[in-house]
């Protein structure tokens, strides 16, 4: 069973692996920038870590996880890294595994995910259990599937996804997609957390959001975040500024009131921000 854990900033996976709560988007991030933002986060005690194929800079990713771990001493087994196989690679599974690995670079991955639903995803998914059997990969997981896509797709899999990654953000709340995935006994994460480019600028100035966050002495950005702890979302916003990215993970040190909650709640506009 997923369990939070707010004092330890871990939640409890179903495959029985321990996640971080806060972690680093690192979509759109290249070469040195994205390097440097993995390290300042690991730095700052940041330890999830969210790339994907699509991305095109595993290899970045992985590069700023080892720098990190000689600079730093910290555990390989503390920094969780995700990333994702594209539709476009499901023809073969097998060789979109071994590139993964490949590109980042490390001994083994600690979530493999399907980027998004596409031809032959439950047989790409079935050759990730066999890599997960084997040590390789530690947890698998899906970015991408609501309630239709996956009440299609579980019934074709062994091992249950321990993750499900949608957008999730104050104008698009999935109230309705969110407990659908938890009460699976799967956790969930949130891309966009801030919005997404574009879009978090907007966001960022709601006036009932810099309202919450003046009474906590607050960014708006962090109320975000602790909004989406606070409903047992792990939330990976992506930044490459050290303020930033040290702000993010500043969210343990105040709650939200079931008021303030749903005046979050009351902003919901169904309003996604990309096409996934």
């Amino acid at each position: 069973m997923t369990e939070f854990n707010l004092k330890t900033k871990t939640v409890l996976l179903n495959c029985g692996i321990e996640m971080p709560l806060t972690g680093l988007g690192v979509y759109a991030l290249h070469g040195d920038t994205c390097i440097a933002s993995v390290k300042e986060h690991i730095r700052n005690g940041g330890r999830l870590i969210d790339t994907a194929h699509m991305y095109g800079n595993e290899e970045y990713a992985g590069e700023g996880v080892r720098q990190a771990i000689r600079e730093s001493g910290i555990p390989r087994d503390d920094i969780f890294v995700i990333t994702k196989l594209y539709p476009n690679q499901y023809g073969n599974p097998r060789k979109a595994i071994e590139l993964a690995f490949e590109r980042l670079g490390l001994e083994y991955i600690d979530m493999l995910m399907l980027h998004h639903p596409g031809h032959n995803d439950a047989k790409v998914y079935r050759e990730m259990e066999k890599y997960m059997e084997k040590g390789m990969i530690r947890s698998l997981g899906l970015s991408n599937w609501y309630i239709r896509e996956l009440k299609s797709f579980l019934p074709q899999v062994r091992i249950k996804p321990s993750l499900v990654q949608n957008e999730i953000h104050p104008y698009y709340q999935e109230n309705d997609v969110v407990p659908f995935i938890q009460a699976q006994d799967i956790a969930v994460q949130c891309w966009y957390p801030l919005g997404g480019r574009g879009y978090t600028k907007k966001m960022i100035s709601d006036p009932v959001l810099k309202e919450i966050a003046a009474a906590h002495g607050k960014t708006v950005s962090q109320v975000i975040l602790r909004w989406d702890l606070q409903r047992q979302i792990v939330p990976v916003p992506g930044s490459s500024s050290p303020v930033h990215i040290r702000e993010n993970l500043d969210i343990y040190d105040f709650e939200l009131s079931e008021e303030e909650m749903n005046r979050i709640r009351s902003l919901d506009r169904n309003e996604k921000h990309d096409w996934y």
